[in-house]
């Protein structure tokens, strides 16, 4: 079974900080950051961090693929990869210590978006992560992505994109 040495267990944690710029310009690449801390005593065997909201699907008729990016995954948490579509796990974490996801976003459409976010123990259901008070340790951000476009350039002498104000 593919959850076979996940043991079955409930670990405390606590987000203890989650950013993402607030207002966004169409292509701005920006950086989601969750930071999850283990408060508990005992080791946590794959800390994970589940996003949603990144992507909507699209009721038009005939597409070949309905899902549509909010945001562009530039980035994702390194070596948190997973066979999950929005879940990343960066494994252990000892009791006291704190992990950091961090993702490179580029926005695609304008609008006001909420993205969810829920701190896990495990990729299996076995390991469970509860907050102090046996809560569900998420939470959300809201972005409002402008039809303004970033202000950038390329560097003719390196050919790499400049962000206004770099």
């Amino acid at each position: 079974m593919q959850d076979a040495d996940e043991p079955t267990a409930t670990y405390e944690v606590a987000v203890s900080k989650a950013s993402f710029p607030r207002r966004q310009g169409l292509g701005e690449s920006s950086k989601l950051k969750i930071t999850v801390q283990n408060v508990g005593t005992q080791e946590i065997p794959n800390v994970t961090m589940t996003v949603n909201g990144l992507n909507y699907r699209t009721t038009e008729p005939g597409v070949a693929d309905p899902v549509r990016p909010f945001w562009v995954i530039n980035i994702g948490p390194i070596n948190g990869t997973t066979a999950y579509v929005n879940t990343w796990a960066l494994g252990p974490l000892a009791a006291g210590a704190e992990r950091q996801f961090v993702w490179s976003l580029s926005a695609t459409q304008p609008g006001t978006r909420t993205i969810e976010y829920r701190a896990g123990a495990g990729l299996n259901g076995k390991a469970r992560a509860v907050t102090a008070d046996g809560g569900v340790p998420a939470g959300t951000l809201t972005v409002n992505v402008t039809r303004r476009p970033q202000d950038s350039s390329v560097d003719p002498a390196t050919g790499q994109v400049v962000q206004k104000g770099e």
